[in-house]
């Protein structure tokens, strides 16, 4: 008789577990309830910064595969390397410049279209959609690409008029790329000029409950 009562748990233990239980119910009630808002400009910046990394590294490999292509393609035979010259212009402005190009589209194109996350945004919890909720297509993808790379041409081009030399031009692209998200703390809806102009949304996601590694072990070895 007393090996059997032993064997059931106290009321101390069975309204701890029932509390638990329903700690966890009311926590993944608060999950489900929150939904998405627009994305900060802060979160923006910092997921971009994270994904310049990435950018900076796929343009330095591709820069330099294609520096020894054409190195290989123009270098007369017969050159030494120390006669080596720079490359032509046609080939930096109509090989190099669109292949610089192509690299950013995919690389943002394919995680658009995956999950609408790159990187930098699955680590920040922003994902952006159309205005439909929708992932982006191919179009849309180059279309939010060319309306933020937009600001930067027109404040690029302005820099170039105003002094010319390459300290002014990018300073100048720079401060076009701020002005996109700065634009999001005088829009009522919080979105940028890229969002306006594509009609997507960069959207910060709620957070998603996980298990633990150790919670999860455990769960599964009292399943057995």
């Amino acid at each position: 008789m007393s090996k059997s009562l032993s064997k059931r748990p106290s009321k101390s233990a069975a309204n701890a577990q029932s509390s638990n239980v329903a700690s966890k119910r009311s926590a993944h009630q608060n999950f489900e309830s929150e939904e998405p808002t627009i994305a900060k400009p802060m979160a923006r910046v910092v997921a971009i910064l994270y994904d310049g990394m990435l950018i900076l590294a796929l343009l330095f490999l591709v820069g330099t595969v294609l520096t020894v292509i054409g190195t290989l393609l123009t270098m007369e035979t017969g050159s030494e390397s120390s006669q080596a010259q720079s490359l032509p212009t046609w080939y930096q402005n109509f090989i190099m410049t669109p292949s610089f190009i192509l690299t950013l589209v995919g690389f943002y194109g394919l995680f658009w279209r995956r999950g609408g996350q790159t990187l930098g945004m699955q680590t920040w919890r922003l994902k952006t959609v159309n205005n439909n909720g929708h992932l982006l297509t191919w179009g849309q993808s180059f279309q939010r690409i060319f309306a933020a790379s937009l600001m930067p041409l027109i404040f690029g081009l302005i820099g170039s008029v105003i002094g010319g030399s390459r300290a002014i031009l990018l300073t100048s692209a720079f401060l076009g790329l701020t002005f996109n998200y700065a634009f999001c703390l005088f829009n009522r809806r919080g979105l940028a000029v890229q969002d306006m102009i594509s009609n997507t949304i960069t959207l910060k996601m709620p957070k998603v409950e996980h298990e633990g590694l150790w919670s999860g072990f455990k769960n599964r070895k009292k399943n057995r």
